[in-house]
């Protein structure tokens, strides 16, 4: 009798073992799963479309941009026309047609100080004289901001 009863507790301690074994790695693998919180991750942002731009000297993207804000400058959305023409002197700030036409449509939103600006970009890329003194004959007729009136 005295091996039935070894065997016995032998087998039970085996057992209790076993299922220590089996159950404490899983708890001890997770500390907040083991203490019953849970944490939630947000993955990284996979959009595209969420991402800053970054602008390089691209001449084929400014053109395309020049094209699209003539067609919305022609359209009578001159706001549009502006982001787009703003858009493409990012993609060429060589471009002096992209600073006249922004300037124009500055213009025509009534934002004066902006279109100055444009202008004077324009002027300072040095296209053919004619326009250069077209424009500059257009900066001289628009009205003066208002910072430099109060002086």
């Amino acid at each position: 009798m005295s091996l039935a009863i070894y065997t016995l507790i032998v087998t039970r301690v085996f057992m209790a073992v076993a299922l220590l074994g089996f159950w404490l790695p899983l708890y001890a693998q997770d500390p907040a799963k083991a203490a019953g919180k849970t944490i939630e991750q947000e993955p990284p942002e996979e959009d595209p479309d969420l991402k800053p731009t970054e602008y390089s000297f691209n001449p084929l993207e400014a053109t395309r941009n020049i094209t699209t804000g003539d067609f919305y400058f022609k359209k009578g959305n001159s706001v549009a026309a502006a982001k787009r023409y703003l858009e493409a002197t990012k993609w060429d700030p060589t471009n002096s047609e992209a600073f006249l036409k922004l300037g124009e449509a500055h213009e025509k939103n009534r934002d004066y100080e902006k279109a100055r600006e444009a202008y004077i970009k324009f002027i300072s890329l040095g296209p053919d004289p004619k326009r250069a003194e077209a424009v500059s004959k257009k900066l001289a007729k628009l009205p003066m901001p208002k910072a430099a009136k109060a002086k």
